[in-house]
């Protein structure tokens, strides 16, 4: 995989892979904001900024951002994480200019209507309430708040209902100022255009917006504390999360977690958990663990959904295959199928290239530098038993695992 890396001078780095073999192209800003740089009062307001970036520019109304690439059969889309906001777009590969340019405007353009701000305080109150008829939603959000009190990687990205209602267009200018500098952000292109043409692009268009700096110093490594919980309330079935603080992106061991996530409970379906306690036992529908890494830290968890009677066995059945990654070093030849598994399913997620321009924009916003696919391999392949051994008893630390139930009243 071939790709360019270009450094504008006033701080916007740009990531370019050229695919000659489609006929679109993915293109889009990635900004290190999120919800973590939001002050304890502004819970929910990065998530806003990023609803009200399509209501109005400069140059253009709602409607015209709305209907600018649907009308040639492109798509314009955006969302907000606790560390980034992105703004992307896919098209044909002849409305690249229109793509690009559409997504500068509303990036670096946007004028936040008054009225317009207004409704979507609505739509985002609908879309918190929607979260409150998800039992799963609600717990991890809880969880993580539990788990980081008084935290902003603790807090919902969401905000609250109150909140938001009060957020007010000074506010939301005050965000995007301190947050939205060119230092902070990428922006990434994957698809059938020239490099030529991407070069054009940054003279003219990314080359003149004005230079701006971050000074923002809110981001903090929370601490985490230790609660074991189970809560009454009106679900159906017990829905139960357990995990801890981990390592995050700024640990080299981040390639050992994912593996060892993969082989414990990750997507596959030959995974542990899943092996173990819903193709055997029937016990669960759904089961897994996760690994988020945050740019200092990160988060393990594992979730279950079971009916009430069987609760204690699956907790058991999970504290069992924990104890085995901890206790039992794996055999080179699960080591050796569990890497070429990850490394499938890595190969996988690049062939779509929408996903793969995200990826490679987070990685340079993240590392400032982007592994080719075979490092990643070679990285995979050097990770060992020991390695793996090492972090199951760090993070499965029976004294450091938090859980919180919810269970049928």
């Amino acid at each position: 995989m071939e790709f360019d890396i270009i450094r504008l001078t006033n701080g916007l780095r740009v990531l370019h892979f050229e695919d000659k073999n489609i006929m679109t192209v993915h293109c889009g800003f990635i900004i290190n904001a999120g919800s973590r740089d939001e002050l304890s009062t502004e819970n929910g307001i990065a998530h806003l900024i990023e609803h009200c970036l399509f209501k109005g520019t400069e140059r253009r109304k709602a409607f015209h951002i709305l209907t600018r690439l649907d009308s040639v059969g492109g798509e314009v889309n955006a969302y907000t994480t606790k560390e980034e906001t992105s703004i992307y777009a896919s098209a044909l590969k002849e409305h690249f200019n229109r793509a690009a340019e559409l997504l500068v405007d509303i990036t670096f353009s946007s004028i936040f209507p008054e009225k317009e701000i207004e409704k979507e305080k609505s739509v985002i109150i609908d879309e918190i309430n929607s979260y409150k008829d998800n039992p799963d939603e609600m717990l991890m959000d809880e969880f993580e708040e539990r788990l980081f009190p008084d935290h902003a990687l603790g807090r919902s990205i969401l905000g609250t209902a109150d909140l938001v209602n009060g957020f007010t267009r000074e506010d939301i200018l005050r965000f995007v100022e301190r947050n939205y500098s060119t230092d902070q952000i990428v922006f990434t292109c994957v698809g059938n255009v020239s490099l030529k043409k991407i070069e054009a692009f940054c003279n003219n268009v990314l080359e003149k917006l004005p230079t701006s700096t971050s000074n923002r110093t809110n981001r903090t490594i929370p601490e985490s504390t230790m609660f074991r919980e189970s809560k009454k309330t009106s679900v159906h079935q017990v829905h139960s999360l357990l995990g801890c603080k981990t390592i995050g992106f700024d640990d080299d061991r981040r390639r050992a977690m994912v593996l060892m996530n993969n082989i414990l409970g990750g997507p596959a379906l030959n995974s542990r958990l899943n092996l173990n306690i819903r193709e055997r036992f029937g016990y669960c529908y759904y089961i897994e663990s996760s690994y988020a890494p945050y740019a200092d830290t990160g988060v393990f968890q594992i979730y279950f959904g079971t009916d009430k009677r069987h609760e204690r066995k699956v907790a058991k059945l999970i504290v069992k295959e924990l104890k085995s990654l901890t206790d039992v070093s794996l055999s080179d030849r699960v080591l050796s199928v569990s890497k070429k598994q990850l490394i499938g399913q890595i190969a996988l997620s690049q062939e779509n290239r929408a996903n793969l321009m995200l990826s490679l924009g987070k990685a340079l916003l993240q590392f400032d530098k982007v592994d080719q696919f075979e490092e990643i391999q070679d990285q995979v392949h050097e990770i060992t038993a020991d390695e793996i051994q090492v972090l199951a008893a760090e993070t499965f630390d029976d004294n450091s695992l938090a859980s919180l139930s919810y269970v049928p009243e």
